[in-house]
Order: structure tokens, then C-alpha cells, then sequence
């Protein structure tokens, strides 16, 4: 019997209890998820969820995101938050949304509300889906799984 087996979500080789695991991150071919929160508390949090599986990039507001998402390497994924001040998240999904070159981007809204008015606003603009904060790691990895996979 094997004892050996690929942790996709985890990007190691996990081995028998009491063997050293082995790192397979490789950079070059891990997606890129894109986190969009005005609080750096917020930022914090889903990076470190995110940081072992995916190339993370940040953005503190809705300009900044979309230049992100407009760049030569794009995001393979969108977590946006909804409430931010100048452009909230439903503004900017929008807008990736009506861009031909970022269209194609899966955005994951990422919410202090349950409120399925809302959802349904985001998910009518283009969304794929909802998270609620404060965030399960779990949850916010297998809903990227999902999305990207």
C-alpha cells in the first residue's frame, strides 16, 4: 500500500505520520487570486489562508483592483469585498465584468451580510458566488477550488 498522496489544496507530497512533507509550490504555474478589502485586518486574514495554495495579489480599493486585473498576468480569481468607500465592490465587478479583457475573471464577493438582496445583486452582475466574514479558510479554499478548477 502507498502512503503517499498529493494534497492539492496544500501544494506538498504528504507522506506517513512523522516524515517530513514536501513543498511542491511552484510559483510559475500557481493561480493568482486577487483579494480586494479596504481593511488591511481583512487583507491579512485571506492571504494567509490563500498564501499555501495561490500567488496572492492585494489591492486596498476598487482603482487599484481593476489596474490589477487589467495587468499583462491577470487574477484567475476575484475576492471582493462589497462595502468600500469611492467604488464598492459591486461597482467594480461591474466593470471587470464590462471589460473584454477581465470579463472571463471569476469574482467571489466577500461580505459582512447575509442578506440574499444583495447576493442576488451581485450574482445579476456576474458574481459566481458569496462568502461571509469573518471567513472559514475551508470554505473560502473549496470555493476556490471549485471556481478555478
Amino acid at each position: 500500500m502507498c502512503w503517499m498522496h498529493t494534497c492539492a489544496a496544500l501544494n506538498t507530497i504528504c507522506l506517513r505520520p512523522g516524515e517530513e512533507n514536501i513543498d511542491m509550490t511552484d510559483t510559475q504555474t500557481q493561480k493568482i487570486v486577487l483579494i480586494v478589502d479596504d481593511a488591511p485586518a481583512n487583507l491579512a486574514v485571506l492571504t494567509e489562508i490563500l498564501k499555501p495554495a495561490y500567488q496572492v495579489r492585494a489591492a486596498k480599493n476598487g482603482a487599484l483592483a481593476l489596474k490589477i486585473a487589467r495587468a499583462p498576468k491577470p487574477p484567475d480569481a476575484v475576492l471582493l469585498d462589497v462595502e468600500m468607500p469611492e467604488m464598492d465592490g459591486y461597482e467594480v465587478c461591474e466593470k471587470l465584468k464590462s471589460d473584454g479583457s477581465t470579463r472571463h475573471i471569476p469574482v467571489i464577493f466577500v461580505t459582512g451580510h447575509a442578506d440574499s438582496e444583495q447576493q442576488q445583486k451581485g450574482m445579476a452582475l456576474g458574481a459566481v458566488g458569496y462568502l461571509t466574514k469573518p471567513v472559514e479558510p475551508a470554505q473560502v479554499l473549496d470555493k476556490l477550488a471549485t471556481v478555478l478548477d
